[in-house]
């Protein structure tokens, strides 16, 4: 599998570069997970739902599944922020690409979304793990680089240059062990 991470600051455009990646990639043939970095307490489940009764009675674990979807819900019993390399390799071997939203500190190849209205500095020049810049305003970045720099609102070209270099982002799970 392939593994490319994107991070930026709340507001720079990630969930929505996101999006649009998964349908180019499965376009051009790819299996496209995606692994997204939450900030908060969340539910995929509902009250009154099966799954929301497992959990609210006090099960680690709840994993649902049917003939079109599996989703596995775990409760940490004490409060434990998730590492990147756990949570891939819970996934399906048998994927193309996963795209990686958010773990801004993770030690995956990247690519920073960057947008001059977004609040905080740019990771790139400090970031060896940073590889592109996605952005919309390629001449107000704050610093030079030799990174390539894509346009954030051409989703098909990023997508591109991802399969181009995919050699890149082979991932190996020992590599980070």
């Amino acid at each position: 599998m392939h593994v490319v991470g994107f991070a930026g600051w709340s507001g720079s455009g990630k969930t929505t570069l996101v999006e649009q990646l998964v349908p180019a990639l499965k376009r051009r043939g790819l299996r496209v997970s995606v692994v997204k970095h939450a900030h908060h307490k969340f539910d995929v489940d509902h009250p009154g739902k099966d799954t929301y009764r497992h959990r609210a009675a006090g099960a680690f674990e709840v994993l649902a599944a049917s003939s079109q979807r599996t989703v596995l819900i775990r409760e940490h019993e004490q409060p434990a922020e998730p590492q990147v390399h756990q949570l891939l390799a819970q996934l399906w071997d048998g994927v193309d690409w996963v795209l990686v939203e958010g773990f801004k500190s993770s030690n995956l190849l990247k690519v920073e979304v960057w947008r001059p209205e977004a609040q905080g500095p740019v990771r790139y020049p400090h970031d060896d793990f940073v590889v592109a810049i996605a952005t919309d305003a390629p001449q107000a970045l704050p610093e030079a680089t030799l990174r390539p720099v894509l346009d954030l609102n051409d989703p098909e070209a990023l997508a591109q240059w991802l399969v181009d270099n995919a050699g890149r982002f082979v991932y190996v799970p020992e590599a980070y062990a």
